[in-house]
């Protein structure tokens, strides 16, 4: 379809359509005759013709044509928010069943490029995939196993300084400035024992509610592990079988939007990783420094937070401040202060820029408010979810951009940096079609043209006619008069006989 409508049997655009001699072509007005253009335009400039007698546009037909246009925006804009809607009811309703698929994406892109690496290199699918899994889990196996045991020392020693801090507050509020007294000191206590027994129902129900989460966490996490070893194994015959089953044309599109999605997803949890990694080395060796408690632990958490953008290396920032200053006192306090700072000032102006540059573009804004979008929806999941799907729906669109621009002649298909060779099919189909939405284009402006001909014949022609009218309402009886006026002129000059 594409090859007939850019080859010869098509019509030129230059050319205008073809037509020789004198032939007008569509859409254009013809031109008038010399002498009725002249005469026209004097009837028009007439200047006994009243303002009234003008042809004019009534506003109300433009208002209302405007208020279609804007009718015909908001049912369509409503559609689609309804339909979203109705998508996220959806999800709400099978989350449980979709969040292991979400998740295990996620780790799949991350552990797909030593998977591939490896059967490359002859390893078969499912060795493959089972060796970068295990290996993955040893990995953070080990991490928590080194991690245990100086949790467990440190803990108390936190622990103790916390209750020597209490006790320290205490004293402060006992005496100047405050000055207040053991046994309001002691009301207070018993009113916050009084208050927790009488909640200790509900605070049953909420262990409860905790061990039951506990249970799901793990077998979400048994799903994820058994996904991510499918996905790992055979996912790579996914996009294959998805263009048997949509179609060739479908199919092209589908494969690159997808493979796009998957190299940013991928990408982004690399280099997100990356920053974490700086964050946590360099915030942990600082508090090594100042002999803070826990400080490999909390590297390790500021590791993990860090996939939260923005949010979690500030919340890890504060649980490492918050130890300092339980531990070690308001001095070591604010040197912690100062290290946390310096580090993710370093990091966000440097290492994630630089990082983030080659995956993907967004505004820290966006960054911010899908965090928060996510955070509120669903809690710390959503928080972490939701810079990882912004990342996807903003390459959709970007890839959708970049079609409209092929087929608007905007953009060439060498232009594009394509990850698939269906990607490059794509574009050039995209491209082949762009003749044809030119034409198109082309036949709704000769259209409108003809159209806005049309109005100016006819307004021409009721210019003459209300010209004429009025020539004949106005200089018919002035004529009328003057012959009158002649004729009894002659009578009276004229000698009798």
């Amino acid at each position: 379809m594409q090859e007939n409508a850019t080859g010869d049997d098509a019509p030129s655009l230059d050319e205008g359509h073809g037509l020789a001699g004198d032939e007008t072509p569509p859409g254009e007005v013809p031109p008038a005759d010399p002498a009725r253009r002249d005469d026209d335009a004097s009837a028009g400039s007439s200047p006994t013709e009243p303002e009234a007698a003008r042809p004019e546009v009534d506003r109300g037909a433009l208002i209302l044509q405007g208020l279609r246009g804007a009718a015909a925006w908001s049912w369509r804009f409503l559609l689609v928010v309804a339909a979203v809607v109705v998508i996220l009811y959806a999800l709400g309703r099978v989350w449980v069943g979709v969040l292991p698929i979400i998740l295990a994406l996620i780790v799949s892109s991350v552990l797909w490029p030593p998977v591939r690496w490896l059967r490359r290199h002859r390893w078969p699918g499912g060795v493959a995939a089972a060796a970068v899994l295990l290996a993955a889990l040893g990995i953070f196996s080990g991490i928590l196993a080194a991690i245990a045991p100086g949790i467990t020392g440190q803990v108390r020693q936190v622990a103790t300084n916390a209750a020597t801090g209490a006790d320290l507050v205490l004293s402060w509020l006992s005496g100047p400035p405050v000055n207040l007294q053991s046994d309001q000191l002691d009301t207070y206590v018993a009113r916050a024992t009084d208050w927790l027994q009488s909640r200790a129902s509900v605070l049953a129900e909420g262990a409860l509610s905790t061990l039951t989460a506990v249970g799901s966490i793990m077998v979400t996490t048994i799903l994820v592990l058994v996904l991510t070893f499918f996905f790992l194994k055979d996912g790579h015959g996914f996009l294959p079988w998805m263009r048997k089953t949509v179609g060739r044309s479908a199919g092209l599109y589908l494969t690159e939007a997808l493979a796009r999605v998957w190299v940013t997803l991928g990408g982004f949890l690399r280099a997100q990783a990356v920053v974490a990694a700086v964050d946590a080395l360099f915030i942990g060796l600082g508090l090594v420094l100042f002999g803070v408690p826990l400080a490999f632990a909390l590297a390790v958490i500021t590791f993990f937070l860090s996939f939260i953008p923005i949010v979690g290396a500030f919340v890890a920032g504060g649980l490492a401040v918050l130890v300092a200053l339980v531990s070690n006192g308001w001095v070591t306090a604010l040197w912690v202060v100062l290290i946390v700072i310096a580090v993710q000032q370093a990091e966000s102006t440097l290492v994630a820029p630089m990082m983030h540059s080659r995956v993907m573009s967004m505004h820290p804004v966006i960054v911010l408010l899908g965090v928060a979008a996510g955070g509120t929806l669903w809690g710390v999941l959503g928080a972490f979810l939701a810079v990882p799907v912004l990342a996807s729906v903003l390459t959709l669109v970007r890839f959708g951009s970049e079609h409209l621009d092929l087929r608007t002649g905007q953009l060439h298909a060498d232009e594009l940096r394509n990850v698939t060779p269906q990607g490059r099919k794509a574009a050039a189909l995209a491209e082949s079609a762009a003749p044809l939405f030119a034409l198109r284009a082309r036949q709704a402006y000769l259209q409108a043209e003809d159209e806005r001909g049309a109005a100016q014949v006819a307004m021409l022609g009721r210019t003459g006619e209300l010209a004429a009218s009025l020539r004949d309402r106005i200089l018919s009886p002035i004529l009328r008069r003057d012959r009158d006026q002649h004729a009894a002129d002659d009578q009276e000059i004229r000698p009798p006989t």
